[in-house]
């Protein structure tokens, strides 16, 4: 979950949308998979020592639920993270 790294980054390093080019001739096989433990409940932000006055936190702390909840479906709308970004910093 690129997702995760531009979060705990604080937008250092962004997400990129995940595209597929198949083959005309045969089937395509697409397996997803999302493991989840108990680390659903720990809250995760942007790393503090990458934060200052200049570079505000642009996220809250949240949960991997958080962003598995909000991820999107279609090209067009928010990623999950944009969903989630702090008002102050909302386009």
């Amino acid at each position: 979950m690129f997702v995760f790294m531009q979060l705990i980054t604080n937008d250092k390093f962004k997400s990129a949308y995940h595209r597929v080019l198949s083959n005309k001739e045969g089937s395509r096989i697409s397996i997803g998979s999302v493991f989840m433990n108990n680390s659903c409940s720990r809250r995760y932000g942007p790393i503090k020592e990458l934060l200052s006055e200049v570079n505000p936190p642009l996220y809250p702390e949240i949960t991997l639920k958080d962003i598995y909840n909000n991820q999107s479906l279609k090209n067009n709308e928010l990623s999950a993270l944009d969903k989630l970004k702090l008002a102050s910093h909302s386009g």
